[in-house]
């Protein structure tokens, strides 16, 4: 956990305005921003409150729940094993888990999983919390479904499957939880294991903000019956904030979601603008972590109906208007409107994580406010190549 005195610059005065205008006014509930450039700590501010039940105010070391805002985590800690030769990208799938390559899935890669394009976005509709969170049920499940098109022809969202995938991987190829090698291997290098999870255990629990409603939850069950959404995500697991409160959620380690602190994921992305390295910590080779952030499948998503490209398990630019992250920055965005990048081309990371599940636009005023005012370049609008193919990863 960081401790120290907050940054004193033009950036740190800015975002600790808004912060206060927008929890003053309840447009937000409990915010916290961190931004790093080349490493260092340029702004850390938090406000409002961690649970308006208790009245317990959000501080710097709140867990968040920052829901698909972990996936980019996730997408870190595999390539960290693949830097060591625990996991490779183009290996199929079944080579760590023998019982996956029934039913025509044989050639699905790892790559394919973290792209996107696997074909296997889909879940049963009556999928209910218990479901989900029995986690080797479903890993059985998956194991024999057949993809719903030729893996690496197309990208179709994996909002659940893409954790429950992972997390039998890493079990399959480790004999480790997906959350021990989080500890281990990432986030205890980093100083951040209690800071940087895919689940909050007991003892952390104390520290955990309670998730409010402010639209999201409306605009999600407003979509269409037949939307191809509620293929990946059924009705009985949408992203709100019920779902974050219950205890099972709250105890399970899936790699879809992550809880965290801003600071401890905008260190995570500090240490990938600088080409793995923070702090003498050398997380990965400057070479497997291109080959993770770089953009390999691009097109129109079949889940969401938006145009993206991804990396390895990380989007790649930004097509939405405003754009959040620049050309060439990576990261994940999740339910609610927490995000967390990286741009290696300023050496700048950013983290956004809060309370209140409402519409994107938070993340893009704070970006385009804090890297004006420390000299850098706004994000500027990144749409796919449509050239591109989604690749095999």
């Amino acid at each position: 956990m960081e401790t120290g005195t907050a940054p004193d610059n033009p950036a740190q005065r800015r975002v600790e305005a808004v912060l206060a205008e927008l929890t003053a006014s309840g447009a937000e509930t409990g915010v916290q921003v961190a931004a790093r450039l080349d490493g260092e700590l340029v702004v850390d501010a938090w406000a409002g409150t961690a649970d308006p039940a208790d009245g317990r105010p959000m501080g710097p070391d709140t867990l968040v729940p920052a829901w698909s805002t972990g996936k980019g985590v996730a997408a870190a800690l595999v390539a960290v094993l693949v830097d060591r030769g625990v996991l490779a990208y183009e290996a199929p799938v079944a080579r760590y888990w023998p019982e996956f390559g029934a039913a025509g899935k044989e050639g699905v890669t790892l790559g394919h999983v973290l792209t996107h394009t696997a074909g296997l976005p889909h879940l049963p509709a009556d999928t209910t919390p218990e479901r989900l969170l029995d986690l080797p049920a479903m890993a059985d499940w998956l194991a024999g479904q057949r993809p719903r098109w030729e893996p690496g022809s197309a990208i179709g969202y994996h909002a659940w499957t893409y954790g429950l995938l992972l997390a039998e991987i890493l079990r399959r190829a480790t004999g480790r939880t997906c959350d021990r090698l989080l500890r281990d291997e990432l986030a205890g290098p980093l100083g951040i294991a209690d800071d940087l999870l895919f689940h909050t255990p007991e003892h952390l629990l104390p520290r955990l903000a309670t998730c409010q409603d402010g639209g999201w939850a409306a605009r999600l069950r407003r979509m269409p019956a037949g939307s191809p959404f509620f293929d990946c995500v059924p009705r009985g697991v949408l992203p709100v904030a019920e779902l974050a409160a219950r205890a099972d959620v709250r105890r399970t380690p899936l790699p879809a979601n992550g809880t965290m602190t801003a600071r401890a994921a905008a260190r995570l992305y500090a240490a990938l603008a600088r080409g793995g390295e923070l702090d003498g910590v050398r997380l990965l080779s400057a070479a497997t972590l291109r080959a993770a952030t770089t953009g390999c499948a691009s097109g129109t998503d079949r889940s969401l109906g938006i145009p993206w490209t991804m990396g390895r398990g990380f989007v790649v630019g930004d097509s939405s208007s405003p754009p959040v992250r620049p050309p060439g920055g990576f990261g994940h965005s999740g339910s609610g409107g927490s995000t967390a990048f990286a741009d290696p081309a300023t050496r700048f990371s950013f983290a956004l994580v809060k309370t209140r599940m409402t519409l994107p636009g938070l993340d893009a005023r704070l970006v385009a406010g804090i890297r004006t005012a420390l000299g850098l370049p706004a994000p500027g609008p990144v749409a796919p190549d449509p050239a591109e193919r989604p690749g095999a990863g």
